[in-house]
């Protein structure tokens, strides 16, 4: 199997850029990424963001644990102006794993210690907190919520992958979806999660539209009937009650969300070895369950849809949209380009850069779309140490507002603090792509059914003997 990053200069980056048939831009005037920003009338200190990356290190009744708080007081002294926390589910039924976050009553206490201990490594590491922006993503897992598939679409191509645990049987066409009156009952959950997150002293909470999750199903939803399916307007209505509703009865709290632009079709790898490349699963045309994407050719975006849905919560009252791609169990080449596949996955269809660009034109186009409004730009880590040249180029040109960082978070959390001091990330640190934290999150043999993840090969003191585990295991 071909190794695709070999470079030794952003003009190596850029050559191979132009090599594929796109324009890249690498600057080496970092300055751009410690200009302020204001988001929501709110200032942040810097463009840097850690995404929302979750751990699955929670207690099974969903409180924050040592290797949480071990994260996030990691994140908070990083430097990073903006700290999204990862995703948290509004009820335990609709937890995408058996240690996911949960927003309940008898959570609570751990959560605000997970913010004010982000915030605190934050004062000790960079003196003040005033422009530090922290976060949380809620979630409804939906089709993957871990007891059981909640599903608000059939979707012909998804459907089959899925397994409901509870029964042992494969979802198909008969299988029973969430009706409106459970729309609506997910509606007050997500609006009283909110309202707790304000209260635990939360800047911001993400409604969580991305990865195929059920806020991001409804996007895709045409086939479905009644008020939440069909047009956009109505696919559109869970997220705008939630908005609205939200505004009106939690006001200050600033709403985020993380929003799939383009979904793909999913993909399955054929071959054997090195030689396990990933291949779109058989599917006919047009295409009928997939947001933003061309419905004539899976591989192209279609950003009509994607586009009128950033303009509308900007309208509704949005403050930051997250931009990002694809389906982490569909095909993770889109979400994630990487080097190495994870132990689920496949080796990469496409060269990865091929899959930053689709990260970065994507992005590019929504932030001219709603120029009033930050956008975060994913997708960054596969260019390793010239990811922040990437990102100060993308954001001294006005492609986005802020840069987001996931997986080169778990390798070098203190990545914004070393690139001020040092105007460069340290080498030793940097995430090289090899999805051992995929891989950790995809193996299930543990006896709380989830091994926490993060990274063994730069984090070796902590997750190096939980790898070993795994692979004594498998």
């Amino acid at each position: 199997m071909a190794r695709y990053f070999k470079y030794k200069s952003t003009a190596d980056v850029m050559a191979d850029a132009q090599s594929l048939g796109h324009e890249l831009a690498l600057a080496d005037d970092l300055s751009p990424l410690f200009r302020p920003v204001t988001i929501g009338g709110r200032k942040a200190g810097n463009r840097l963001l850690v995404q929302p990356m979750e751990g699955c290190d929670g207690t099974l009744d969903g409180r924050p644990d040592e290797l949480t708080f071990r994260r996030y007081q990691r994140f908070g002294g990083g430097g990073a102006k903006v700290i999204w926390g990862e995703a948290t589910a509004i009820c335990d039924e609709v937890r995408a794993n058996t240690r996911q976050l949960l927003m309940a009553e008898h959570t609570l206490t751990g959560l605000e210690q997970m913010r004010r201990v982000t915030r605190a490594a934050h004062r000790a590491e960079c003196g003040d907190d005033g422009d530090l922006l922290v976060g949380l993503q809620l979630t409804h897992s939906g089709r993957y919520s871990v007891r059981k598939p909640l599903l608000a679409m059939h979707d012909p191509l998804l459907d089959p992958l899925i397994v409901d645990k509870s029964t042992g049987r494969r979802v198909d066409a008969s299988y029973s979806l969430l009706s409106d009156d459970d729309l609506k009952r997910i509606e007050d959950q997500f609006v009283v999660a909110a309202r707790r997150a304000a209260h635990l002293g939360y800047d911001f909470i993400d409604l969580k539209q991305c990865h195929r999750y059920l806020l991001s199903e409804l996007l895709a939803a045409k086939n479905r009937p009644g008020e939440y399916g069909g047009c956009l307007e109505n696919r559109t209505r869970l997220i705008r009650n939630v908005i609205g509703r939200i505004r009106s009865e939690v006001p200050g709290l600033l709403i985020a969300t993380r929003m799939n632009c383009y979904d793909g079709i999913p993909y399955r790898g054929v071959g054997e070895g090195e030689n396990f490349i990933g291949q779109p699963c058989p599917h006919e045309l047009p295409l009928v369950a997939a947001f933003g994407t061309n419905p004539h050719d899976h591989r192209e975006e279609d950003l009509t849809e994607p586009l009128q849905v950033a303009r509308d919560l900007r309208d509704w009252g949005v403050s930051l949209i997250n931009v990002t791609l694809g389906n982490p169990y569909g095909n993770p080449h889109v979400i994630r380009p990487a080097e190495f596949p994870p132990i689920d996955g496949y080796y990469p269809p496409e060269h990865p850069l091929l899959g930053v660009l689709r990260h970065f034109r994507v992005a590019r186009q929504i932030q001219a779309a709603v120029p009033e409004i930050p956008i975060v730009g994913s997708g960054y880590s596969w260019l390793q140490d010239f990811a922040p040249q990437a990102a100060a180029a993308n954001i001294a040109a006005g492609h986005v507002a802020l840069a987001g960082f996931g997986r080169a978070t778990l390798s070098h959390p203190d990545f914004a603090r070393t690139l001020q001091t040092e105007g460069r990330l340290n080498r030793k640190q940097v995430c090289r792509t090899f999805s051992y934290c995929t891989g950790l999150m995809r193996a299930k043999d543990h006896p709380l059914g989830q091994f926490p993840t993060g990274c063994p090969p730069f984090d070796k003191e902590v997750y190096g003997p939980i790898w070993k585990e795994v692979e004594q295991r498998t």
